[in-house]
């Protein structure tokens, strides 16, 4: 197998990570939506948790898209 081809494979198996983040991100908003429609009190106290959640997941999107990039130019 040619270095390119292989590097171009290594990339796009990196690039799976985005998907579980995609799926990661939609679940903490549904659940978000979810907890203020039964209780619009509490809104102020889910927010911040919400936005360490989607911030953290986020992250791991950010390191498989790096981790990408690395194989491809590195």
């Amino acid at each position: 197998m040619e270095l390119a081809a292989a590097k171009l494979i290594g990339a796009g198996l990196a690039v799976i990570g985005v998907v579980g983040s995609g799926i990661g991100i939609g679940n903490i908003f549904a659940s978000f939506i979810s907890a203020v429609g039964r209780n619009p009190a509490a809104r102020n106290d889910v927010f911040p948790m919400t936005m360490l959640g989607f911030a953290l997941v986020e992250a791991i999107a950010l390191f498989a898209l790096v981790v990408a990039l690395v194989i491809l130019f590195g």
